[in-house]
């Protein structure tokens, strides 16, 4: 029996990317899942945002107390661009997101996850940062990659055709909770939801390109990280007060609200964030986004089997496009960081045989 253990635990720790990797991915499908339960229950977006970001800043605190990768106090200059950063990417981000959830389902917003390494290469592009050339195979697989991203996220919003036969779900045997989740929404409400779910994309890619550039002037990313998450809550404070006037609105127990805010707060952005990081340092961005298409099929299948979820050919075909597009994307990146290594190895040996040259002629 305890060589059976040892054995076990010694696949894991040999496959321990891969099991962090996939747990993070039912994390989010349940972020997903709870989200979108909590608001159609009657939570107000704005009011979720608040409390999800007082839970993260709580949770992180910890980790950013005992994060000593950079001893030096925080600029003012610093703190003013923490701010802002924090305003785009967790206060507009999060709130355009929860707003957003409430006209379409859980799976859309699982599905929209895969446009955002496409969005950030678009915005990358835009801004300078990242550079691009027709002329090589993994620049053209790039441009198609998040061409066919957006396209997917367009078809799986717009694009229904008829129900799978084998998910199909009988009208009768559905309670009223149950319609509550999977509700029917309208064209002009799933249009709506769609531009909003992009543009909360777009702000969190932005987000992701603007933290490179702070990181390099505060290595500490937990203390960055919590400092923006209470950023983030004083700003969705502000909204959410001006947004909803009644005060039952701010109200939470023992039910969905409560886990919910807590769940995304704690698990998601305390947990997951160091089991991402961790994940990085060994194995490197681009593994780590593989694994993404993993939530929005989870997702897909757990709000069929609980909430009676209906799925569609056309949402079908619009995941194939994302999920396409988005390994596209993954893979001229990685061959583009690949002959950039190989590159940079070359000048390096080509350095050292000019200077081994000037030293023996000297």
């Amino acid at each position: 029996m305890k060589s059976s253990l040892l054995g076990f635990m010694a696949i894991l720790e040999k496959h321990k990317p891969y099991v962090s990797m996939i747990f993070i991915q039912f994390i989010y499908a349940g972020m997903a899942l709870l989200s979108k339960a909590a608001i159609s229950k009657g939570m107000s977006p704005y009011v979720f945002v608040v409390y999800r970001q007082i839970f993260a800043s709580l949770a992180l605190f910890p980790f950013a107390y005992f994060d000593s990768k950079h001893g030096a106090p925080l600029s003012c200059n610093l703190l003013c661009k923490l701010f802002l950063v924090s305003f785009v990417g967790l206060t507009a981000s999060s709130n355009l997101y929860y707003v957003a959830i409430n006209y379409t389902s859980a799976t859309f917003a699982a599905a929209c996850t895969n446009t955002i390494p496409s969005i950030t290469f678009i915005m990358a592009i835009l801004i300078g940062v990242e550079t691009i050339s027709i002329k090589y195979k993994h620049g053209v697989a790039k441009i198609l990659g998040s061409v066919l991203s957006l396209s997917g996220a367009i078809v799986f919003a717009l694009v229904k055709g008829p129900p799978l036969d084998f998910l199909r779900w009988n009208s009768e045997n559905q309670n009223h909770n149950i319609h509550e989740f999977s509700k029917v929404h309208s064209k002009g409400d799933n249009i709506k939801g769609s531009l909003m779910m992009l543009s909360a994309n777009t702000c969190w890619s932005l987000w992701l390109i603007l933290q490179g550039f702070i990181v390099k002037q505060y290595p500490a990313k937990f203390r960055l990280t919590m400092i923006q998450c209470l950023f983030s809550f004083i700003q969705s404070g502000i909204l959410a007060i001006v947004m909803e006037r009644n005060p039952s609105a701010w109200k939470l127990g023992w039910d969905i609200h409560l886990l919910s805010v807590a769940y995304c707060g704690v698990i998601v952005t305390g947990i997951c964030y160091w089991l991402q990081v961790c994940t990085i340092e060994t194995k490197g961005p681009v593994f780590t986004a593989m694994f993404t298409p993993l939530a929005l099929v989870l997702t897909a299948i757990f709000s069929a089997i609980w909430w009676k979820e209906t799925l569609f050919w056309g949402s079908i075909g619009g995941t194939v496009l994302l999920v396409i597009g988005l390994y596209s994307v993954l893979w001229g990146k990685n061959k583009e960081c690949v002959k950039q290594v190989v590159q940079e190895k070359a000048e390096t040996r080509l350095e050292c045989v000019i200077q081994s040259d000037g030293f023996d002629t000297v």
